[in-house]
């Protein structure tokens, strides 16, 4: 018996790497899957790969319309909706911020936050009516530490976790919950700056993103697929309002190894 027996996912961003290992992940556990994405090919793909228990749809989750048409075709498709996985992201805009364009700005923010806004908005009626539903969020370690990430892409990932913290309030007495996730440096085409990359490339980002944080190995997809299994399953039920981060420990602190030689000697200090 799955863990997500009977329930309908949304997973937007859903053609490739935290998306995809997510729509694997939530149909092996028994649910069946909207995968909304902009990489057509990919897309399709993956949804006859996984069969009968997932369907694919064009998504630009910066339009209103291909948001609400996502849930409109969960509920079509399979008659509800339990978990809407806000996943889509871009690195978007970057540079210093007196070089940023304002066009480069709102496309990023389309992507990243005004997406989360629409995904919260769709789903909602659907869950609320229902009684039951859990909103999942990408957000990022961006969004909590300075410095792990352009300007733009850290904002719109620390608003993603204070919408959540907003929206959960709202949601909680009608049975629904909103939670984020915070990875850190996790192997996606995001990393590699390709949709599929070659080996060598991503031995090189992976040995890259193994030392970026106390856990000596590069995250990977299925990480962060199994902390949103969690937030959409049972398991979580008392779970609402709450980033969950996922990065290896990048942002505990300091590393031991790097500390003063007197705190590492637990010697006192002079």
């Amino acid at each position: 018996m799955g863990k997500l027996d009977g329930n309908v996912a949304v997973i937007t961003g859903g053609a490739s790497g935290i998306g995809a290992a997510t729509a694997r992940l939530f149909a092996s556990e028994g649910a069946r899957v909207v995968i909304a994405d902009v990489q057509d090919a990919a897309g399709e793909a993956l949804a006859a790969d996984l069969g009968a228990a997932a369907v694919y749809r064009h998504v630009d989750v910066s339009r209103e319309d291909d948001v609400r048409g996502a849930v409109e075709r969960a509920t079509s498709a399979f008659g509800r909706l339990d978990c809407m996985f806000n996943n889509a992201g871009i690195l978007g805009t970057v540079g210093p911020i007196e070089d940023i364009p304002v066009d480069e700005y709102d496309r990023t923010m389309g992507v990243l936050l005004r997406s989360v806004f629409l995904g919260m908005k769709y789903a909602a009626p659907v869950m609320k009516a229902q009684g039951s539903g859990s909103i999942i969020s990408t957000s990022s370690i961006a969004g909590i530490v300075g410095g792990d990430g352009p300007h733009i892409y850290s904002v719109a990932k620390a608003a993603i976790i204070h919408l959540t913290k907003s929206a959960a309030l709202e949601f909680g007495p009608h049975g629904v919950r909103a939670n984020c996730i915070c990875p850190g440096g996790i192997l996606t085409p995001m990393a590699t700056g390709a949709l599929a990359a070659s080996p060598q490339v991503n031995e090189a980002v992976k040995g890259v993103l193994a030392g970026f944080q106390p856990i000596p190995r590069a995250g990977m997809p299925d990480d962060v697929a199994q902390a949103a299994l969690w937030l959409a399953s049972g398991d979580s039920s008392f779970v609402s309002g709450h980033a969950l981060v996922v990065d290896g420990a990048a942002t505990a602190g300091t590393p031991w190894q790097r500390q003063p030689v007197p705190f590492r000697t637990h010697r006192p200090m002079p």
